[in-house]
């Protein structure tokens, strides 16, 4: 019956990238997901373009301090943003989690060679890292490649991960790619050979930390003998922003003392879906709206007004519900 649904539906409609509100979902025979919208009309779910956009909860805060402009998902420029923010528009500190989707993994196991600091008339905005050419680069957390090829801007072979928590990393100077843009990774996946690509004097990883694009001292977040994370919140504030910045040292207890009238922000990902699909979810036996919104970080009034459904409505088992 819903792929005779499905069947009227593609008769009837044009298939186009909408902004309507999704109802429902259904799942042709060929295996191949598409999305009911409230006007009737539908679109296959892989074919609707990602924005970039990995976490809205931030991307929405942001918007409240005249930051609106998302970063594109450009896998043509390691920057996207077009120098478009400076750190003296941050007022206030903004906590990010960092282990959101993955625990934190060393990208590779080398000492550190050079800070995060002014070197030869510039800024270098990284830490280098030892390794010898052709050793294993792994990615630091679970992310999204967004770039992957070779940079003449210096950086030589190239792979940036953007991340769910709004950190993108950049792991620079590599001997080969072993990804490829959209690709998503998991923390410790391979990602690269070490080499000594671009402006590089000897084998090391240029290992980067960017918020929309500006850059943070790694050890702002990671001890690098210890190889590990020194914190699970990072505090990002003009003041770790500023290039050549040194860590603040500062605990979350800290932030309203420092800064004064400062907004915490939950800045973390919403749990991912377990219907596969992102951003929906598909019941199971025993579920109910409230369950269901307390497991995805969302409300229920929320789910109804996604879904066109009421409060007191039965969840048959195997629908697929949106949730975000």
């Amino acid at each position: 019956m819903k792929f005779l649904i499905a069947s009227i539906l593609i008769i009837a409609s044009t298939i186009k990238v909408h902004a309507q509100i999704p109802i429902d979902t259904i799942v042709t025979e060929n295996g191949n997901t598409m999305v009911i919208f409230d006007d009737r009309s539908w679109v296959n779910l892989d074919e609707i373009p990602f924005n970039g956009v990995m976490n809205p909860m931030l991307q929405k805060y942001l918007a409240t301090k005249n930051i609106a402009h998302p970063q594109p998902w450009n896998t043509e420029y390691c920057f996207t943003t077009g120098n478009l923010y400076n750190p003296s528009s941050f007022h206030d500190t903004i906590p990010l989690k960092l282990n959101v989707q993955s625990n934190f993994v060393m990208p590779v196991p080398g000492v550190v060679t050079s800070g995060y600091k002014y070197r030869w008339k510039h800024y270098h905005k990284g830490i280098d890292l030892d390794l010898n050419t052709g050793d294993t680069v792994v990615a630091a957390w679970s992310g999204k490649v967004r770039y992957a090829k070779y940079n003449s801007g210096g950086y030589g072979n190239l792979v940036v991960v953007r991340h769910s928590n709004g950190l993108e990393t950049f792991y620079a100077h590599l001997s080969k790619v072993l990804v490829s843009p959209n690709d998503e990774v998991s923390a410790g996946d391979f990602i690269g050979l070490g080499g000594n690509t671009g402006h590089s004097y000897g084998s090391h990883l240029h290992f980067e930390v960017r918020f929309y694009d500006m850059s943070i001292n790694p050890e702002e977040i990671i001890d690098f003998q210890a190889k590990a994370l020194k914190k699970d919140t990072l505090l990002i504030c003009n003041r770790t922003l500023r290039p050549g910045a040194t860590p603040t040292h500062l605990e979350e207890e800290d932030i309203d003392n420092t800064y004064g009238n400062t907004q915490y922000v939950a800045a973390v990902a919403k749990p991912a879906s377990t219907s596969g699909s992102k951003g929906y979810y598909k019941v199971k036996s025993g579920d109910t709206l409230s369950k269901i919104a307390a497991r995805n970080n969302t409300t229920i009034a929320k789910i109804c007004q996604l879904n066109g459904i009421r409060q007191n409505s039965i969840l048959q088992v195997g629908r697929t519900l949106r949730i975000r």
